[in-house]
């Protein structure tokens, strides 16, 4: 029994052995890979390292650095994210939040890059190039909410002014109806008018067209007898003149 107990605890250390050897290994090609900037199979080497010992902060941390390198920043700010969760001393932290402070800043997300440089600060307050980095994301951040502001004041500006177009377009087709309407108001009163003057032209009496007929029918035939009794009186003295001796005029001697 004590030769089988032996036997157990020698297969557990040499697994544990192989185990640790197999890190170590993957580790050094993982730093070997990042040397010559091959950050792929970095990236993968430090992932295999990481998977074996969950609780390093070296694989994780280079493994964040990898993907950093590889511009994939999304990603770079979750693995340095899940680095700190193991990170244990503060010049660990420190370094996990300066990195993820870098991610950020690509992202141009300055806020949260604010943030990270502050924590790593916090951390190790005498990194003069954590507090450059701090400076200069606040400034990023200052600047970003200046042009936020004054492109959200030249949309209002905007706004207001289509606001005043609109108003001034309904007031123009306002006038332009009450015009309309004034000009047809116009005619309305005109033709209204006409009307009026013609139903105030008086009427002509029946009776009196009928006088004024028969009046203009006797002065006709009154007219017609006068040019008769002339045509009367010119052919009795044509009989006249024609019917009356005409003298022969006297002859003389020689």
């Amino acid at each position: 029994m004590k030769h089988f107990g032996y036997m157990i605890f020698m297969l557990f250390f040499v697994g544990f052995a192989v185990q640790a050897q197999s890190y170590k290994s993957q580790l050094a090609d993982g730093n070997q890979n990042f040397g010559v900037k091959n950050y792929t199979k970095a990236e993968q080497s430090y992932r295999k390292a990481a998977a074996k010992d969950k609780e390093n902060t070296s694989a994780l941390y280079n493994k964040a650095n990898s993907i950093y390198r590889m511009q994939s920043m999304n990603e770079a700010v979750s693995s340095y994210q899940t680095a700190l969760k193991s990170a244990k001393t503060k010049e660990e932290k420190h370094q996990v939040f300066h990195n993820m402070g870098n991610a950020f800043m690509n992202l141009k997300d300055y806020a949260n890059a604010v943030e990270a440089y502050k924590n790593a600060l916090r951390n190790n307050p005498a990194d003069e190039q954590t507090r450059y980095n701090y400076a200069l994301a606040k400034k990023m951040l200052q600047e970003n909410q200046d042009q936020q502001n004054q492109n959200n004041d030249n949309k209002q500006d905007q706004q207001n002014q289509d606001q005043k177009d609109q108003d001034q377009n309904k007031d123009d087709q306002n006038q332009d109806q009450e015009e309309n309407e004034e000009g047809q108001d116009q005619k309305d009163e005109q033709q209204n008018q006409d009307g009026k003057e013609d139903q105030e032209q008086p009427k002509p009496d029946p009776q009196q067209q009928r006088q004024e007929q028969t009046r203009q029918q006797m002065e006709n035939m009154l007219k017609a007898l006068d040019n008769h009794e002339q045509g009367v009186r010119e052919r009795i003295q044509e009989r006249e003149q024609k019917g009356k001796p005409v003298s022969v005029p006297s002859t003389k001697d020689w």
